[in-house]
């Protein structure tokens, strides 16, 4: 059996580098064969794109794949595809736990989609066709974005390198590998000839980006060609690791206007020992440094970080300095995590594994004390005049429009709305800021 004008529905799970992968996987499908849909009741066949990080990822990848694979029963759906990290790490032990699945697919084989649901179409049994993680896409690779018009993730480098003693990483997605300085910049320029303002670059750590070439392409100068591009106005780094960020980095930062003042650098602890043990290449003495050099050269700058709460031989001790340092209010935004000892990593087999109890606690206390950091951070903005990206309008009311603020990744941090003034969607305008609440900002457009 062929394929003829299917209609493919895919599920992305996790964080914005899978989307960027799913991306490119709907771009392989050819347009005078495939339709693609939204709603999984119309579609012949549904892809989830899973994450396994942590457990909580996992267990929601196999709740979306068993919500989806109703569909084969009640609906039009032929064949149900399971691609990404869950597959990729466990490709042997899903096949007898998720029978519903026809097609398992890994982190890098999204160039042999068309090839795989062409063998796969008409065919009894279950397939596992997963490469090693070896795939990178480039500027000449076929990708259908699915975020907004004005909004957009690059991925500038797949892999990792850092091999921290938590984390998976390694195992699904391979070790660092960067693309061209060419390529990225070729990719961007086409992104904003098409209406792109805000380019939001990503990779699983982008101060690491070059480390592999042999051309000796660095982050620093991968900013310096891009931010020549006229139709660009909003460049975001996402993931830094702390001890990546040079001067010249931080210095490029603050000296280019198309570089938005913001740096998500997950730190994931204070404590010197519980760095030494994650094998974080950094220490409570060199993040203090580190935070006051950026406060320093960068007044306007907005911080997001994580944290991991529980991690094996943390002390009460440990916690209370983690704990203390973010009440110290350093950072505009936190994300925390609840340790999980993911099977494979070096931080598995260590003794003195922190009960889930203590962890819920410790998650509970960190995020409301950030929690009032952030109302207090916010409230400071209010009177202040700042750039904001109109999204669309509020969920609430489409009296009132709503954006994000030069401070606010897309995704994962709040939203301002807007109470007064005109703009259309993917204007930037800029706006006054009225009032505050703990994550959001209330504002009206500064009319010209």
């Amino acid at each position: 059996m062929t394929l003829n004008k299917l209609n493919v529905s895919l599920v992305s799970l996790g964080c914005p580098k899978n989307l960027v992968d799913a991306e490119v996987m709907l771009g392989h499908l050819p347009t005078d064969r495939f339709n693609i849909v939204t709603d999984e009741a119309q579609a012949d066949i549904i892809i989830v794109n899973t994450c396994s990080f942590i457990k909580d990822a996992q267990e929601e990848s196999v709740d979306t794949i068993l919500e989806v694979a109703d569909y084969k029963k009640n609906g039009r759906c032929q064949l149900l595809v399971v691609s990404g990290c869950l597959p990729q790490r466990y490709r042997e032990k899903l096949a007898d736990e998720l029978p519903e699945v026809d097609l398992f697919m890994g982190t890098a084989d999204a160039p042999r989609i068309v090839a795989l649901l062409d063998a796969q179409l008409g065919k009894s049994g279950q397939t596992e066709a997963i490469g090693l993680p070896e795939f990178l896409y480039d500027h000449t690779t076929p990708r259908v974005k699915s975020s907004p018009f004005y909004s957009t993730y690059v991925k500038i480098a797949e892999g990792c390198a850092n091999h921290c003693s938590y984390c998976v990483i390694p195992q699904l997605r391979g070790t660092l590998r960067s693309r061209s300085i060419a390529s990225v910049v070729e990719e961007v320029r086409k992104l904003t000839a098409e209406g792109v303002k805000e380019v939001n670059l990503i990779a699983q750590d982008i101060t690491a980006y070059g480390a592999d070439r042999s051309d000796g392409a660095r982050i620093e100068d991968l900013l310096r060609e891009l931010v020549k591009i006229d139709d660009l106005r909003w460049l975001r780094l996402l993931y830094a690791y702390p001890d990546g960020l040079s001067d010249e980095l931080i210095e490029l930062i603050a000296s280019e206007e198309k570089i938005c003042n913001y740096l998500d650098i997950p730190l994931q602890h204070v404590d010197s020992a519980i760095l030494a043990m994650m094998n974080r290449r950094i220490d409570e003495a060199g993040i203090r440094a580190l935070v006051g050099r950026l406060r320093e050269r960068i007044p306007e700058l907005t911080l997001r970080t994580s944290f991991i709460v529980g991690f094996p031989g943390e002390t009460e001790e440990q916690f209370s300095r983690l704990h203390d340092f973010i009440n110290e209010g350093h950072f505009e935004r936190v994300g925390v995590f609840r340790y999980s000892r993911e099977e494979g990593t070096a931080a598995a087999g260590l003794e003195n594994q922190v009960p889930e109890r203590v962890k819920k606690a410790r998650y509970a206390k960190l995020m409301k004390t950030q929690q009032r950091v952030s109302f207090r951070k916010n409230r400071a903005l209010v009177g202040r005049t700042e750039p904001v990206l109109v999204e669309g309008f509020s969920e609430e009311t489409e009296l009132l429009l709503r954006g994000r603020s030069i401070r606010q990744a897309p995704d994962i941090d709040g939203q301002v709305y807007i109470t007064a003034g005109q703009a259309e969607i993917g204007d930037i305008v800029e706006l006054r800021i009225t009032d505050s609440s703990d994550y959001d900002l209330i504002g009206e457009i500064v009319e010209e």
